[in-house]
């Protein structure tokens, strides 16, 4: 849920600290994506009332997700084994990887209006590119498009016959 409500990568989502965690902004600090870029996401107000029953249960200390070993933090195939078996539970038979939540991320922001620049900010991309090649525009985004006509006052001069000929 972390991972996909924020964009995050999954080496970045094992990576997060209880401090990255920033509820009064609402925003999630990414430290050392790739690239050893720092940046700043999105944390979903969905996403933190699960990582407040969390906390609740599970007290982390440093690591949001403490590995086995004390002071490591979840290991990237722990989280990708969790991600699979949620898959299997859910009964999903489309081809997935933890990846694709990031993926998703992106396109339903698109699909939601949001600009390309916000989303490739949030995803930390250098070159818009990257961004583009993660978006994938679905058939039912583009049918929800209506032409700038459309939003045109019809009864000057269309209903009169004046623009129709």
């Amino acid at each position: 849920m972390t991972a996909y409500s924020a964009g995050l990568r999954v080496g970045e989502v094992v990576r997060l600290k209880v401090s990255d965690m920033d509820s009064k902004r609402m925003q999630i600090r990414v430290t050392a994506g790739k690239g050893a870029k720092d940046r700043y996401t999105l944390l979903s107000e969905t996403t933190l009332t699960i990582l407040r029953d969390y906390f609740r249960a599970f007290k982390p200390k440093d690591w949001l997700f403490p590995g086995e070993k004390r002071g490591e933090h979840l290991a990237e195939s722990s989280a990708e084994r969790v991600f699979k078996d949620s898959l299997k539970k859910a009964g999903m038979t489309k081809p997935a990887t933890f990846h694709t939540l990031r993926h998703s991320f992106a396109t339903h922001l698109l699909e939601d209006g949001v600009d390309m620049r916000y989303i490739q900010e949030l995803l930390g991309h250098g070159n818009i590119r990257t961004t583009e090649r993660y978006t994938h525009i679905s058939e039912s985004a583009l049918g929800r498009i209506k032409s700038p006509m459309d939003k045109l006052n019809p009864t000057r001069g269309v209903r009169n016959g004046a623009l129709g000929r």
